[in-house]
């Protein structure tokens, strides 16, 4: 963890893990980084198909209000809560979106963009369910705001055994395209907005 404190905020509709991929995330700051985080979540009229957020602030000190006020990572699985919550995005901060599903017009200012396809990476792998953790992975990699590690040893005691070993897959493989993306940036000495995700897509 390199941020005093870190806001993020983690949307999309139910059924696509947005609660299981901030655990995992709060976990590898707390459990395997030493660190301090907290976790809230809301969903909206259905479980599975209505809109599910969840809010994870990450810090090295105790952590006084466990609400995102104004996130600092925003990651975006549907196009609903893109629209819903990137406004609320800080000037200069990060948008993480699941391209396939997501299209914006518009950024809030200077804010670094950064696109995978997570579904389709996850039916690679064959269970569209692990979207979730290929989205973690990614995370990983474009923020590098913990340990790859961490991370991967807090997705490993967040599924059930028999699923470890797919997981662990699908998080290596979001994290390898984010590092490969984020070497395809420093290739060509891109930032951010727009300019990404044309970059991302080439």
């Amino acid at each position: 963890m390199q941020r005093m404190l870190t806001e993020i905020r983690i949307a999309g509709f139910g059924g696509q893990g947005v609660i299981l991929a901030a655990a995992v995330i709060g976990k590898a700051a707390a459990l395997f980084e030493g660190g301090y985080a907290t976790m809230t979540q809301s969903f909206g009229p259905e479980a599975r198909g209505g809109s599910s957020s969840a809010q994870v602030i990450l810090s090295r000190e105790p952590i006084l209000y466990p609400y995102v006020t104004q996130p600092d990572i925003l990651v975006v699985m549907s196009q609903e809560a893109a629209t819903r919550f990137t406004p609320q995005l800080k000037p200069g901060g990060i948008l993480i979106t699941e391209r396939e599903l997501v299209r914006l017009d518009r950024y809030p200012p200077r804010v670094r963009v950064f696109g995978v396809p997570a579904t389709r990476l996850a039916e690679e792998l064959g269970r569209r369910v692990v979207l979730n953790i290929v989205m973690t992975g990614f995370f990983g990699a474009v923020t590098a705001l913990l340990n790859p590690e961490a991370l991967r040893k807090a997705v490993a005691d967040s599924v059930p055994p028999a699923l470890e070993k797919l997981n662990l897959q699908a998080f290596d493989r979001g994290f390898e395209y984010g590092s490969h993306l984020m070497e395809k940036m420093e290739a060509n000495g891109n930032g951010h907005g727009e300019e990404v995700l044309a970059l991302e897509s080439a």
